[in-house]
C-alpha cells in the first residue's frame, strides 16, 4: 500500500502539466475475403478537439470521451494493438486505449468471433490458434490498407491482452502451444477453470484446420501480459528461448480459480530474465484491468447475474482507478525502454 501511495503522487506530480492530446475514435469492419469478420475498433491522437462523444459506457460501467472519426494528427505514432479476455470485448481495455491515444499512441483493439461477449459461437471459439490471426490481420490493415498508414510508426508495435488476450499476445511473441503439457499439468494440478475450458477452446484435442509450430508476429516488437490464464499450455522450451521482450503484469489477489503463481508466475519462471519484466500488484485482482465500474455496480450486476459482481471487485479495498495509474505508468515505462 505504501508503494502505492508514493507511486501515485510521484506520477500526479509529474505528469500533472503533461500535454493530451484530444482522442479520435473509429469503428471499422474487416472481412479480407474471410468468413471470420471482424469489427476493430481505433483510437489514435486527433486534431479535432470537439464534438466529444462518450464510448464504452453503460449502467455499470465507466467510458471515456473521444471524437468520433476526428481528423488524425499529422505525424507518426507507436501503434498498439489489443486482445480482450475470455468472453470480453474492446470496452473493457478502453481505459487503457485512451489513455496511450491521450500520450500519443495508435490503438487498435478487436472482438474475438466465438470468445466475445457478442459471440458465443462453440466452432468460432474452439478454433484457438486464429486468436492470434485476428490480431495479425488487425495488423495487416493497419500497416497496408488503413487510412492510419501514414501516421503509424511501423517499427513500434506493442501487443497487449488480458486474461485469454495476455495467452493470446504470447502466441504471438512466439510461444507455443503444448497440448501435451497441458493435459499433464492438468493432471498434476487441476485448476477447474483453466483446465475446464480445454473443450470450449479446442485444447483438449486437435481441430480441424488447426496450425501447428509457432504463430509469432515479427512485426510485433514487445508484448504485455495482463493477468494471463493457460500459460501451463506454452512449451517450457518455447518460453526458454522467447526473444521478443516481455512485460509481465500479475494481480496479487486470488478470486479463487486464477492464481498468478501459476500463470504469470510460470511465464516468469521460464522467460529468460533478461528478457522480459514481471511485476505482481498485491492490491489488484483479476479484473482490475478492466474499465472502472461505477458505485453501485456490484450490486446491480449481481441481481442480473449472480456471482459475475466479481468483475468490479479489487483487492484489499483499492481503488480501481489508483492501480490504473500505477498499471499505466509501468507499462509506458516498458514500451519507451525496448
Amino acid at each position: 500500500m505504501k508503494r502505492l501511495t508514493i507511486f501515485i503522487l510521484w506520477a500526479a506530480c509529474g505528469t500533472a502539466n503533461t500535454f493530451a492530446y484530444s482522442v479520435g475514435f473509429d469503428q471499422i469492419q474487416l472481412y479480407m475475403d474471410s468468413d471470420r469478420p471482424l469489427t476493430a475498433s481505433v483510437w489514435y491522437p486527433s486534431q479535432t478537439p470537439l464534438l466529444l462523444e462518450r464510448i464504452a459506457e453503460n449502467a455499470a460501467f465507466l467510458g471515456t470521451d473521444v471524437v468520433r472519426v476526428g481528423t488524425p494528427l499529422a505525424g507518426q505514432f507507436p501503434l498498439v494493438v489489443i486482445s480482450h479476455g475470455y468472453r470480453g470485448n474492446w470496452r473493457n481495455q478502453n481505459w487503457l486505449a485512451t489513455k496511450l491515444a491521450q500520450d500519443g499512441y495508435i490503438v487498435a483493439s478487436l472482438d474475438h468471433p466465438g470468445t466475445t461477449s457478442f459471440d458465443h459461437s462453440a466452432q468460432a471459439a474452439a478454433q484457438w490458434w486464429l486468436r492470434a490471426g485476428d490480431l495479425s490481420r488487425l495488423l495487416d490493415w493497419l500497416l497496408n490498407e488503413s487510412y492510419l498508414l501514414p501516421n503509424i510508426d511501423a517499427n513500434n508495435v506493442t501487443a497487449i491482452g488480458h486474461s485469454l488476450g495476455g495467452w493470446t499476445v504470447m502466441l504471438l511473441a512466439g510461444a507455443q502451444f503444448d497440448r501435451d503439457q497441458l493435459k499433464h499439468e492438468c493432471v498434476l494440478k487441476n485448476n477447474p477453470r483453466m483446465c475446464g475450458l480445454m473443450p470450449e477452446l479446442g485444447l483438449d484435442q486437435p481441430q480441424i484446420g488447426e496450425q501447428t509450430g509457432s504463430l509469432k508476429d515479427a512485426r510485433i516488437k514487445r508484448v504485455i501480459s495482463l493477468d494471463l490464464g493457460l500459460a501451463r499450455s506454452f512449451s517450457r522450451q518455447s518460453l526458454r528461448v522467447l526473444t521478443t521482450p516481455t512485460l509481465i503484469l500479475a494481480a496479487g489477489v486470488d478470486i479463487g480459480d486464477l492464481p498468478q503463481a501459476e500463470e504469470s508466475g510460470f511465464l516468469a519462471q521460464y522467460i529468460p530474465s533478461n528478457n522480459r519484466q514481471y511485476i505482481v500488484y498485491p492490491d489488484a485482482a483479476h479484473f482490475s484491468f478492466m474499465q472502472l465500474c461505477k458505485p453501485g455496480a456490484i450490486e446491480m450486476i449481481e441481481e442480473e447475474e449472480p456471482g459475475d459482481g466479481i468483475v468490479c471487485q479489487d483487492g484489499n479495498g483499492q481503488s480501481r482507478d489508483d492501480l490504473h495509474q500505477v498499471m499505466y505508468q509501468d507499462i509506458i515505462r516498458f514500451i519507451q525502454a525496448f
